[in-house]
């Protein structure tokens, strides 16, 4: 008879990187199981087939049941955002909730592990260049509480890894693409630019990559990955007026042709995020944390996952014209 087919646990599921993963497992036949939270919105989750159980990052007996059963565990979620008027939660869910999960995963037996950080939890070089796995992170460039948490994180998990947890780290970049709900920062640009709310723009760059290809870098992570390892889940360096070209060509929308120095913008962006704190208790229209980082072109070296893992490298014209054709079909813009 043949053997039973290995379970995948997902977290993080009903995000925007965690749904894709979950898709790109059931297209290969895995079946899943996702942990999510009881106030969470299943609308990622729809028509997918999976094994919905309820639970938190902070309630042990929750993840001791989540993970029973499972050879497989995909960990995704985490408090992704530029602001939050409690910034604790990022400490309590990306730092404290990670180990705790992973110390119960290798308490229950999982036989593999893939942690989902970020590319920003790895550095730049101080000159002109692209960062690299091994690039370290000056504490300069640790901008905001959700990169130094999830800078910690990774440090929690390294430290496991080198204890004989069998993990898998990897760093996406910026994702784009459909089934973007919150939207992500990055989504958010979008969104506004299909606004025609960008009326400048500031001399920073990113690294985009198709959603669909960081799901299947999860899962060749999964198959191929040497534990302990980082792989960069990224494809194109652009500029942000760059991207605006691109969006440009895809909607139709003018694109912005004022550049506006960073120290223009980042009184604005204090003022926004006092007011945030103490008035609006609402996402700031302009984050400090998202000026601090633009100081920087967050441009990396994808390599390595593209030889190691056979990482995809869909156009990101495709990508954008997918996360452009979502939020037009759901009414964000």
């Amino acid at each position: 008879m043949p053997a039973n087919p290995v379970k995948a646990l997902v977290t993080g599921a009903t995000g925007f990187i965690g749904s894709a993963v979950v898709r790109a497992l059931r297209a290969e036949g895995t079946p899943v199981r996702v942990l999510v939270r009881p106030t969470s919105t299943l609308q990622n989750l729809d028509g997918l087939d999976v094994e919905v159980t309820y639970g938190d990052l902070q309630d042990v007996q929750s993840l001791e049941q989540a993970v029973s059963g499972c050879q497989h565990l995909y960990h995704v979620a985490a408090q992704y955002a530029l602001w939050h008027q409690d910034p604790s939660v990022f400490y309590a869910t990306n730092v404290q909730g990670t180990k705790q999960l992973l110390e119960t995963a290798r308490d229950a037996g999982i036989e593999r592990i893939v942690y989902t950080s970020t590319i920003g939890a790895i550095g730049l070089p101080e000159q002109d260049g692209l960062g690299i796995e091994t690039t370290p992170m000056a504490s300069t460039q640790i901008a905001g509480d959700y990169k130094r948490s999830k800078w910690l994180a990774e440090q929690e998990v390294l430290t496991l890894a080198q204890s004989g947890l069998p993990v898998v780290i990897v760093n996406p970049s910026a994702p784009v693409g459909a089934y973007d709900i919150k939207p992500t920062p990055t989504g958010q640009i979008i969104v506004d630019f299909m606004r025609s709310r960008m009326w400048a723009f500031l001399d920073t760059g990113m690294n985009i990559i198709d959603v669909d290809d960081v799901a299947l870098g999860h899962l060749y992570a999964m198959k191929r990955g040497t534990l302990g390892e980082r792989y960069i889940l990224g494809h194109r360096n652009v500029t942000l007026q760059q991207l605006f070209a691109l969006l440009s060509k895809i909607t139709g929308i003018r694109a912005p042709i004022l550049k506006l120095p960073r120290n223009a913008i980042l009184p604005l962006a204090h003022v926004n995020t006092w007011i945030a704190n103490y008035l609006t208790h609402r996402t700031p229209r302009i984050p400090l944390e998202g000026v601090k980082m633009a100081q920087y072109h967050m441009h990396y070296d994808c390599s390595k996952a593209i030889r190691d893992l056979g990482l995809p490298q869909t156009p990101i014209e495709h990508a954008l014209e997918k996360a452009v054709r979502w939020f037009r079909d759901h009414g964000y813009a």
